[in-house]
């Protein structure tokens, strides 16, 4: 099969048409793989579960006995072990749950640091 002289420029045209908006949707246009929106989509999903369950983790941190010395303690902690510190005082377990997230707690250890008792 011949294609016609006339038309061997247009399918040029149209083939790089075709790369050059491919090119600019997935560079500027906002164009993602299905694999990346999973991704963002995990991230998001996650992040909403922290936000949601941190003031849970804050509570029970406020219903102990001892929370002015406890908060104290925490702050004297490095801050990338506050995190840490919030699982093994069981704050961030939440219920129906049999350990802390690591995530959560570290929004808690966020969220306990700013409070003022």
């Amino acid at each position: 099969m011949q294609i016609p002289s006339q038309l061997t420029p247009a399918l040029w045209g149209a083939a790089a048409g075709a790369v050059g908006l491919a090119i600019i949707g997935f560079s500027w246009g906002g164009w993602v793989t299905a694999g990346t929106a999973e991704l963002s989509a995990k991230q998001r999903s996650s992040a909403a579960v922290v936000t949601a369950l941190a003031p849970i983790c804050l509570d029970n941190f406020q219903h102990q006995t001892n929370a002015t010395q406890s908060q104290a303690e925490l702050k004297a902690v490095s801050s990338w072990e506050q995190g840490s510190f919030v699982e093994k005082r069981g704050w961030a377990t939440m219920p129906g749950s049999s350990s802390p997230d690591p995530s959560v707690a570290k929004a808690c250890a966020d969220l306990i640091g700013k409070l003022k008792l």
